[in-house]
């Protein structure tokens, strides 16, 4: 493989392109709602005690998520191949440099959040039934889960979908119940004076950052192009419809904490949703948001664990040092790729390492997403000639709404958080050497087989 290009297609495809448009959409909603949008609330009204500016902070972050997805989805359909930014940064800049983003998702970049979403499980679970022990449901939910997909790909994606609307339904039926049910607070999401003096201000840029979290996963559907049917059309339809759900759901499950819930109960609180739970539905409000969420917890772990062995599979597929992590089963599942992400989840429990280490990944993934975008117009002006069966919409504003925006997500983590970016560059040069290695593992074989057939 030359050193300044990578495969244009995979060297084993899947035996057929098996994952549907809804199927695609399903992971990208599930892989965003997870517990962030549960919890952040009450941090924001610490210092935005305004519905008005606290609805505008969701709304800018999905503005921003969709900026990100309809940009990945221009880069998706140009290069239809699972990987997501290993994928693209290779093709955009340089193997070396998809391979240390590639790295970094193989190894710890989607098993840590499995890992957290699986104890968060465990945690919620125990305040179901009392007296549950949380690292033990961590586990059996995590292995449940590989289990379904190992099964196959088909009922992977039948447990993906079904779980999915199951979730949504519930969030809904949640949101609907609390401005049916509860007595309204006195608070009002319409423009008020001083609101503009929130939405400029140093705390809304902050919060910012972390409803961006909240929003990860728009780009999941990228991960898998290999697996989508009909690229080109699926998955700038289905990136666009689940971040316009998610974004939906966030804004409208905020509004229902702040139209059920004093301000003053949730501000400084982790636990808003169950705050919010108990004035909606009483002294069992709890039990039933913790529910809720172990429900949501079940198809994000699901969906993280479906797409990130496909980056492991393309780096396999492109590097003899990685081949055996390449191989599927008869019915198109990456069982070693798969299987070492369920051991790394388990170490990462075992561990409990797995916070420690999705704070200082949060910097390189940050990289990662903002290279990727900028790539967009990277390749308009390096490459007009490039086959683009989509492009995005508004272009550069979109991309570089995200781009702006991620920058200073960048630029937070490195002056609020040096040691743990400088360690997160750390694991992605860890990537360049392994890079480095395995190129010249390849070299030799090359030299080797021209040294017999002479």
């Amino acid at each position: 493989m030359p050193l300044s290009a990578v495969p244009s297609t995979p060297v084993s495809e899947p035996a057929a392109r098996t994952v549907s448009t809804t199927t695609a959409t399903a992971i990208a909603v599930a892989d965003m709602i997870g517990i962030g949008v549960f919890t952040s609330l009450g941090f924001q009204l610490a210092s935005i005690p305004s519905g008005f500016a606290i609805l505008m902070l969701w709304i800018v972050g999905g503005l921003a998520a969709l900026g990100g997805a309809l940009s990945y989805a221009e880069l998706a359909v140009a290069f239809p191949r699972s990987g997501g930014e290993y994928n693209f940064l290779s093709r955009i800049y340089h193997p070396a440099v998809g391979f240390m983003a590639g790295w970094v998702s193989a190894t710890v970049g989607f098993a840590a959040p499995v890992a957290l979403a699986a104890m968060a499980f465990g945690e919620y679970f125990a305040g179901v039934v009392p007296g549950s022990p949380p690292l033990l449901l961590g586990l059996a939910v995590a292995w449940g889960v590989t289990l379904v997909h190992l099964s196959g790909a088909k009922p992977g994606a039948a447990f993906q979908n079904i779980s999915t609307a199951i979730k949504v339904a519930l969030i809904t039926a949640f949101i609907i119940a609390g401005f049916s049910v509860a007595d309204p607070q006195p608070i009002s999401f319409l423009p008020q004076p001083g609101d503009l003096g929130h939405i400029l201000s140093a705390p809304f840029a902050v919060s910012l950052v972390f409803v961006m979290y909240s929003y990860s996963g728009w780009n999941a559907a990228t991960y898998i192009a290999g697996d989508v049917r009909d690229p080109a059309r699926s998955l700038p339809l289905a990136m666009l419809v689940a971040t316009l759900v998610v974004m939906v759901l966030y804004v409208a499950l905020n509004a229902v904490f702040l139209y059920t819930t004093p301000i003053s109960a949730m501000a400084g609180q982790l636990n808003v949703a169950q705050i919010a739970g108990e004035h909606i539905f009483g002294v069992t409000g709890g039990r039933v948001v913790a529910a809720l969420i172990c429900i949501g917890l079940i198809s994000a772990i699901s969906a993280m664990m479906w797409i990130g062995p496909r980056v492991t599979v393309a780096m396999g597929e492109d590097f003899p040092l990685l081949e055996v992590l390449a191989r599927r089963s008869a019915t198109g599942v990456p069982v070693p790729a798969l299987t070492v992400q369920i051991l790394v989840v388990t170490v990462l429990l075992l561990t409990q390492s797995f916070e420690a280490v999705l704070d200082f990944i949060q910097f390189s993934l940050t990289l990662c997403s903002f290279l990727a975008v900028l790539g967009v117009i990277v390749l308009r002006v390096t490459r007009p000639d490039l086959p683009r069966p989509y492009k995005v919409w508004a272009y550069p504003l979109t991309p570089l709404v995200f781009l702006a925006i991620t920058g200073f997500m960048m630029y937070y983590l490195v002056s609020e958080r040096p040691l743990q970016s400088l360690a997160s560059l750390g694991l992605m040069a860890s990537g360049l050497v392994l890079f480095f290695l395995s190129r010249r593992d390849a070299l030799r074989g090359e030299d080797l087989q021209r040294a017999v057939k002479g």
